[in-house]
């Protein structure tokens, strides 16, 4: 029995449609014999993704797309060799992720053309929202309808039944009611809103319909395939219905029928949790996703900075499972979420986590909370830009981007790949006018722009903008040229004070090795050096003494090369 076969089998406890799985297989038959397109086999030091909306950037009269490609032709190709594009698909809510149709791109944005013109110069990661469809898509209206294609593809629970052991990510009602053709109401299962109903993935067809979707993106060209929330996609009442054993075997699933039609497709899966739970995607290191998401890395290195204290994260970092060269992480600071709370948990004591929140919404963050089984609430997520989180109001734009390439060089050490929101690109600050319109907090870090308006700020030197874009690209390009950091390459931690953070990453059997060091204080450091021998600090070329200690200025770091 061949993989794809196996997997359904358990999924399904071998009560899947013989006619079924034949139209499955020969969806995939189809898909493997039209895709040409040969993925690259495998991640490296030159790989650094850029996340980003398709219509981030606006011109009158012109697709977001168009404009978006050229804007990565002239200004991001040397830099960014993969774009994650946030659903361009047609939508209702939540600036995307509410998906209306998954087969269209909105209008907008463009057409399929425009997604094979931008694939021309970069490679293109999709979001797969796999766990919820949009009320407005047809297929939630032929469900109210009673038409018998949708009958069962969503779940509807009376609304006496306990569900009290279901894990909450938002402080929504878990059970919308809503009113069918014939009269009756219908509580139906919404994970996340009113607006994003959750699907049935117990119903075979849901599961052909939704692998006839990562089909069309393979065949549409998507080298890395975003598993959105993943983690609630099966559900049994009367457990957590997050990271049960059929979610895994759905991801492994997916990944098998890539893997079939697409080698070199990486699979990424987007689990907000703990870490222990979020490496559980990688499966036994070959079944499921090749990457997940560094959860733990954006609260970390802002505490870090925030308190000048390199403890948590050191102490995080020591513990990280080596890479097994088949998996990896996706190393990120910020993105068009919030930096989340919940991988803190376990790491730091819920009074830091409280304090650091604290500490941040007096400066203008604005604090997400999620319902405990135990009915009180708790913050999951701080809502702010990179930019705004690390700095305080009253702060001058040399402390600002003095800290923000600290967290960035930092980021770009981490053995993984690393991914660069757009915000953060440009140096961006809270969008306080922005919440105010669209009503919800994650609008804070969301801003779309006239594309007039950036590449103005971004040709005037005395703009923040100009130095956090300039500063970026020539540090991106700097990493991209050390074989030391190879995702998969190994990370040491030396031993140091507090205050500093201090890293090895080599290349094994090369002899290219690494010393990254890292001033977290506002405070003048310094360092002594393993040994005696002469280094070259490979940021800006020059050479470091070797009589004496390395000296860091107050937020300072190097990345230095033995000689």
């Amino acid at each position: 029995m061949d993989i794809i076969t196996s997997l359904i089998d358990r999924i399904y406890d071998a009560s899947f449609p013989p006619a079924a799985l034949h139209r499955l297989r020969a969806q995939i038959d189809d898909a493997r014999e039209r895709i040409r397109y040969q993925r690259k086999p495998h991640w490296d030091e030159k790989d650094v993704v850029l996340i980003t909306y398709a219509d981030q950037f606006r011109e009158d009269g012109t697709a977001t797309l168009t404009t978006f490609t050229r804007f990565y032709q002239q200004h991001l190709q040397t830099t960014f060799n993969l774009v994650h594009l946030l659903p361009f698909f047609p939508w209702s809510s939540d600036d995307g992720f509410s998906v209306i149709d998954y087969h269209r791109i909105d209008r907008h944005c463009g057409d399929w053309q425009d997604i094979a013109r931008l694939h021309q110069h970069t490679r293109l990661m999709f979001d797969f929202v796999c766990n919820h469809i949009s009320a407005e898509s047809r297929w939630f209206k032929g469900y109210l309808a009673q038409d018998p294609r949708w009958d069962d593809f969503f779940i509807s629970i009376p609304p006496a039944t306990d569900l009290s052991a279901v894990t909450r990510p938002r402080t929504s009602p878990l059970l919308t009611p809503f009113t069918l053709a014939d009269g009756e109401t219908r509580f139906v299962w919404t994970t996340f809103s009113a607006d994003q109903i959750d699907l049935n993935f117990a119903n075979p067809e849901v599961l052909i319909d939704m692998m006839a979707v990562l089909l069309d993106y393979l065949q549409k060209g998507a080298d890395y395939v975003r598993l959105d929330a993943v983690g609630y996609m099966w559900k049994t009442p009367g457990t957590s219905c997050i990271h049960l054993e059929k979610t895994h075997q759905l991801v492994k699933l997916m990944r098998a029928v890539a893997d079939e039609v697409a080698p070199g497709t990486v699979i990424l899966t987007e689990t907000n949790v703990p870490h222990k739970d979020n490496i559980s995607y990688f499966g036994n290191g070959t079944d499921e996703a090749q990457m997940v998401y560094q959860f733990s890395l954006p609260p970390l290195v802002l505490h870090a900075i925030h308190y000048g204290s390199s403890r948590a994260l050191k102490q995080w970092a020591a513990s990280l499972d080596a890479n097994s060269g088949s998996t990896t992480f996706f190393n990120f600071l910020a993105s068009h979420d919030g930096i989340g709370l919940n991988p803190l948990r376990g790491i730091l004591p819920e009074t830091e986590i409280v304090s650091l929140v604290r500490d941040l919404a007096n400066e203008g963050a604005l604090i997400s909370y999620k319902n405990n089984p135990d009915g009180t609430t708790s913050p999951y997520e701080i809502n702010v830009t990179y930019m705004d989180a690390l700095n305080k109001k009253d702060d001058d734009d040399d402390t600002r981007l003095r800290r923000f390439m600290l967290a960035h060089a930092l980021l770009l050490a981490f053995p993984g790949v690393p991914a660069v929101y757009v915000q953060s690109l440009l140096g961006s600050r809270n969008d306080v006018e922005g919440v105010r319109r669209a009503g919800y907090n994650r609008a804070i870090n969301r801003e779309k722009y006239s594309l007039g308006d950036i590449e103005q700020a971004l040709t005037d030197p005395a703009t923040l903008r100009h130095r956090v874009f300039n500063a970026m690209r020539e540090l991106i390009q700097v990493r991209q040229r050390q074989p030391a950091f190879h995702p998969d390459n190994p990370l040491k931690i030396l031993e140091s004070e507090n205050t500093l953070l201090v890293m090895q990453r080599e290349a094994p059997g090369s002899g290219d090795t690494l010393l990254c060091i890292y001033n977290l204080s506002e405070k003048a450091m310094s360092y002594a050096l393993p040994d005696d021998r002469l280094y070259r600090n490979v940021i800006n070329g020059k050479r470091m003494n070797k009589a004496g200690p390395l000296s860091l200025a107050p937020c300072d770091y190097y990345w230095l090369q033995a000689e």
